[in-house]
């Protein structure tokens, strides 16, 4: 059987006079929703692009939703299977922030 549907996703981006750039991703799926934050400071010392910021905070955003989905996932295919054995955890990917 196929299946189509469509969520929404809303971006908001914020950047601050300190070079500060916050982002706010929700993920509305008509049944519920998720909200993933992201955060990039820039360094003082670096020149001002204000793009670079926002790429930094929306990417920590959307990981943020992604590990949220996943670890949903995981708990509605436990609460499915429950004698079912607990899945290996998949090491993290890029860097740590």
């Amino acid at each position: 059987m196929s299946h189509t549907t469509e969520w929404q996703v809303h971006l908001r981006l914020i950047e601050d006079e300190g070079g500060t750039t916050k982002a706010e991703v929700l993920l509305d799926t008509g049944h519920g929703s998720l909200t993933g934050h992201g955060v990039a400071q820039r360094n003082p010392a670096d020149e001002n692009v204000p793009e670079i910021g926002d790429e930094l905070a929306a990417g920590r955003a959307l990981n943020d939703l992604g590990r949220q989905l996943v670890t949903n996932a995981r708990q509605d295919i436990r609460e499915m299977s429950p004698s079912e054995p607990e899945p290996e955890p998949h090491p993290a990917t890029g860097w740590i922030s």
